[in-house]
């Protein structure tokens, strides 16, 4: 077995064991890249000299016996998180040849925990998408089935991991642009409690509901990339300021007892037969473990994806105000008054996806509107985490699908943006309520295409959903099939 196949506990354990060094991990993954980047398009900007540079460090760090669990293991960024000195473009024309001045907060602690950075990871532009297909640099391709998409936001960083072009990665959920990609490319993607993880540095959609995340190849390695992450920030006025506990404490492959919550709104219209079946399989599959399931219901998330849609767009219009061509960025170029400049500049730098969203949301904030859409939506979002807070009142978790269907092909939604956003029908409801959700793979389609199973908690529960997502994995397959490249 190859160095860049193996997860990141295996590897920790033979650095620290002087088996192998991080310089071959990295290269390992280097060469990797190097056979099927071409085909995948996983990143957009790739940095191996960074890599060996950092794998060096590293080593210095386990000779001297000073490795933590993440030190010489290679990763991804998306391309949304600031990296000092190296290009972070959102995926978009318009901050195409942006390189910042400063690390976000989860880059500071990944320097200090001697992670090394393979690339930034491609993504749907300024996170506005379901299949990393609105990314300016092109889409990324689904390690399973080339014709199919990765799933979106984080596209790239949940195909990179799946194809084993790193080990591990970072991504960032705001409707489900974690879990619903993790889905996917089958693999585990975790989006924690909202404020659990600073989000200084990272480019802002919507900040009420952006949170970042990691994808993993085992729900150990996501346990700890998330380890790693998490903590309050004084940079960040939304980060909480609660204790971090031990995630990988939480692996201990026995759910006896635990309550499942089954919500009954999951078997809906639109739910694609084989994705149901996986689902059913997987809560039969966790009764067996010994965990007891009870109905629960989520009756205000059929209003969901209407709120997400007021909400998110409205922040966003706000957030990509300072996209105007002065600061930095983009700017359209002949000789235009003030008012041309911004309108040729936003015009030719923001894709369609972006654009749409952007109206929207002015259009919500709108004078006269404002109290018709906004205030509503805002309104309904409380009764949306009024729902989860009567769920968890008799389970420890709840259980859904995590997407709709199996990846769908390319192209085949970009003409028709209300079923693009049906993909996050499930994954919605949890950013709305800002609680911790995972996905892990459940299953495969006749096609050979993964199927996720989402598991949410109640606020800074992490350990919970981690649980029962262990027992999970350790008592079935699923996560060990790789895709033929």
């Amino acid at each position: 077995m190859e160095l860049y196949q193996l997860s990141a506990h295996k590897l920790h354990e033979m650095l620290v064991n002087k088996e192998i060094n991080s310089r071959e991990v990295t290269e390992s993954v280097l060469k990797r890249i190097e056979q099927v980047e071409d085909r995948i398009h996983a990143f957009i900007t790739l940095t191996p000299e960074l890599a060996m540079q950092q794998a060096a460090l590293a080593d210095a760090h386990i000779q001297k016996g000073n490795a933590g669990p993440l030190t010489g293991i290679p990763l991804a960024i998306k391309d949304l998180i600031c990296t000092r000195g190296v290009r972070t473009t959102c995926g978009s024309h318009i901050l195409e040849n942006f390189i910042p001045a400063y690390d976000a907060t989860v880059i500071e602690k990944l320097k200090e925990a001697g992670a090394v950075i393979v690339g930034k990871a491609n993504m749907d532009e300024f996170a506005m998408g379901s299949s990393t297909e609105n990314s300016f640099f092109g889409p990324t391709r689904n390690p399973w089935d080339m014709e199919r998409i990765p799933g979106g936001s984080s596209g790239g960083s949940a195909a990179a991991v799946a194809a084993d072009e790193c080990i591990v990665s970072l991504g960032s959920d705001t409707g489900g642009s974690i879990r619903q990609p993790a889905s996917c490319c089958g693999v585990v993607g975790v989006k924690p409690t909202y404020g659990r993880v600073s989000r200084y540095g990272l480019v802002a959609f919507s900040s009420s509901l952006d949170q970042i995340g990691p994808f993993s190849k085992d729900v150990k390695d996501a346990a700890l990339l998330l380890q790693a992450i998490c903590g309050h920030d004084f940079r960040d006025s939304t980060s909480a300021n609660v204790p971090v506990p031990d995630f990988t404490k939480a692996l201990a492959d026995n759910i006896r007892g635990m309550v499942l919550g089954i919500p009954k709104e999951c078997f809906r219209e639109g739910l694609d037969p084989e994705v149901e079946s996986a689902f059913r399989e997987a809560i039969r599959t966790l009764e067996k473990l010994g965990a007891k399931t009870v109905e629960t219901s989520l009756p205000h998330s059929e209003y969901a994806l209407a709120v997400y849609y007021i909400i998110a767009p409205a922040e966003a219009s706000s957030n990509l105000a300072r996209y105007d061509g002065v600061k930095y960025g983009f700017r359209a170029k002949g000789s235009f008054d003030l008012m041309e400049m911004y309108k040729e500049t936003r015009s030719q730098g923001f894709g369609a996806e972006v654009k749409r969203r952007i109206m929207l949301g002015t259009y919500a904030l709108s004078a006269g509107y404002y109290e018709a859409y906004y205030r509503k939506a805002a309104e309904v979002r409380t009764l949306v985490r009024q729902d989860f807070e009567k769920a968890f009142a008799k389970c420890d978790v709840l259980l859904t699908p995590t997407a709709p269907t199996p990846a769908f092909k390319l192209g085949e939604k970009v003409d028709d943006p209300l079923q693009m956003y049906l993909s996050d029908i499930f994954t919605i409801p949890c950013n709305l309520a800002g609680l911790p959700g995972l996905s892990i793979p459940c299953g495969f389609s006749k096609q050979g295409l993964p199927i996720g199973l989402q598991i949410l908690a109640n606020h800074f529960q992490e350990e919970k959903m981690l649980d029962a997502a262990y027992a999970y994995e350790q008592n079935t397959e699923h996560h060990l099939r790789k895709p033929a490249l």
